[in-house]
């Protein structure tokens, strides 16, 4: 069977450093008839899990530990039976979420993910968050970057546990040299390519964006 990405949004709230936020996130979920892992399990666990239809889950992948990402990952664990997966970097932003319930594994760059017959490779991409991170599913030509980077732009560095440098840093070193046919899957919003945003890396960079 061939893996295919299935694609679902889910509503709540981003709250960080004493602020709060209406969000519509992207839950990705890679894999085929059988198996899928899910990359960000926001919001919704039940939603998550109906999308699966009755598929095994293997992994649920954390992009990084903003609340918004991560919120309905214990429920989803509970259900299926998953791990929860997510850079050590991060621990710190996941207790702020979940205090009593810690990771059960991390990622490491480098890491290989295999689903359905595919590789996704974990890439360490911190800014946004430090334990930021993207996926690269080269059969797939896509890239899931979490709030690394957008269309039009990198992921917020404004609050706490960012850096702007830091992300102009990774996108430049890790995402920009992808395929630039590669499609850039992100954490809310509409996905683009590698291709439409590596020619705006000196606007982003001369306007601190």
């Amino acid at each position: 069977m061939t893996a295919r990405i299935d694609h679902l949004v889910t509503s709540g709230t981003f709250a960080l450093d004493g602020g709060e936020w209406d969000v519509d996130n992207n839950v990705w979920i890679v894999g085929d008839d059988t198996e899928a892992i899910v990359i960000d399990a926001a919001h919704d666990a039940t939603a998550i899990e109906a999308a699966l239809g009755g598929r095994t889950l293997r992994a649920i992948v954390c992009t990084h530990a903003h609340n918004d990402h991560i919120d309905a990952a214990p429920a989803l664990a509970e259900a299926t039976g998953a791990p929860i997966l997510l850079h050590p970097a991060d621990r710190e932003l996941w207790q702020q979420t979940h205090p009593d319930r810690a990771p059960d594994a991390e990622l490491t760059d480098g890491q290989e993910l295999e689903i359905a017959g595919i590789t996704l490779t974990v890439l360490h991409t911190p800014g946004h968050a430090p334990g930021a991170v993207c996926l690269y599913a080269p059969e797939l030509a896509t890239v899931f970057t979490g709030d690394t980077l957008f269309q039009g732009g990198p992921g917020a560095t404004g609050r706490s546990f960012s850096s702007f440098p830091t992300i102009i840093d990774s996108i430049r070193d890790r995402l920009l040299t992808l395929p630039g046919d590669t499609t850039v899957r992100t954490g809310h919003g509409d996905p683009t390519t590698i291709g439409a945003e590596a020619p705006q890396l000196d606007d982003w960079i001369k306007r601190g964006h």
